[in-house]
């Protein structure tokens, strides 16, 4: 559930100053894990009553309002140049339009429980996308490893010895390609507007408002307006934007800049667990032993794809 604010952090600069600490790094990262990790409750509430495109759009708008309030209180200034907007423009897709869409696509026949887990499969599809598109990032044992563990572990929660056996294949694909889609926005990010300048905050915002114009159009050309007005969807969506997106990135960017990017980054092992419960918990989700199960082994794979090898000391004679 992320944007610009990922593993590949360190692709937009920060401020030279950090933002003002209100409340401690520890109660702002589990703030963080309940809204990701209620995300995915909420858009199946959202998708009841509206079209996945209209659940998605309707996030975007009220995320984007609130990177757009704390934007005008920051005085922050939206980036300047073509090429940056146009970086910015594929970024928005990748990291926000089409994730957001297909999995608001995939929850129409997938329970958020599965929705959850899917999305946890980030970090494996990156770390074998680093294998072939950044050069910089050498593969060890230990993630090779890792990687084998995640996958090993999807094929557990998609009981894969019984044949996928209940199991939508459509809405199951649909969600797996949106986690894809996550690192591979990232690497497209750490190519190509690293060292611009502008601060985290305008960056985002600005993705943000580009991936609305994106989601705007697309929903005009293949969604029809509502025939009544849903309230519980539509105060679900609301929640989706304004907390999910647009206060979650406001949140991440504040953890990056104070306790650094390995640390910001464990909430994505705390967001399965908590999409599981609330799925169980309020929607009355079924939750086979083989989604927990292999949810633990997703993780700890997807951990072991994250350790990074010691730096190698350099004698000297």
């Amino acid at each position: 559930m992320s944007t610009v604010t990922t593993p590949a952090d360190r692709a937009v600069a920060a401020p030279s100053t950090p933002p003002r600490r209100r409340l401690d790094w520890r109660v702002r990262f589990a703030a963080l894990s309940l809204i990701w990790g209620f995300s995915f409750l909420l858009i199946k509430v959202g998708t009841e009553g509206y079209a996945p495109f209209q659940v998605t759009l309707g996030r975007l708008v009220f995320g984007t309002a609130v990177l757009a309030a704390a934007m005008a209180v920051r005085r922050e200034q939206l980036p300047r140049g073509a090429r940056t907007w146009g970086h910015l423009a594929v970024a928005a897709f990748l990291l926000n339009a089409l994730p957001f869409s297909l999995f608001a696509y995939a929850e129409l026949t997938i329970p958020s429980t599965l929705a959850g887990i899917c999305n946890a499969t980030s970090p494996l599809w990156g770390m074998a996308l680093s294998l072939v598109a950044l050069s910089e990032d050498r593969p060890t044992r230990v993630r090779v490893a890792g990687l084998g563990l995640g996958f090993l572990g999807v094929l557990t929660v998609l009981g894969a010895w019984q044949g996928f056996h209940g199991l939508d294949a459509t809405g199951t694909a649909l969600a797996l390609l949106a986690s894809l889609s996550y690192p591979i926005g990232w690497i497209y990010v750490r190519r190509t507007l690293a060292g611009t300048g502008h601060s985290h905050l305008s960056m985002t915002g600005a993705q943000l408002m580009l991936a609305t114009v994106q989601l705007a159009v697309v929903t005009s050309l293949f969604t029809t307006l509502p025939t009544r007005v849903s309230v519980v969807p539509l105060l679900a969506i609301a929640a989706l934007g304004a907390l999910g997106t647009g206060l979650a990135m406001l949140l991440q960017y504040g953890l990056v800049a104070e306790v650094g990017p390995t640390t910001a980054q464990m909430v994505t092992y705390f967001v399965p667990v908590i999409a599981t419960a609330a799925g169980v918990a309020l929607l009355g989700e079924a939750l086979a032993w083989s989604t927990p199960v292999g949810a633990v082994i997703v993780l700890t794979g997807a951990a072991l794809t994250q350790v990074r090898p010691k730096p190698r000391k350099v004698s000297q004679s």
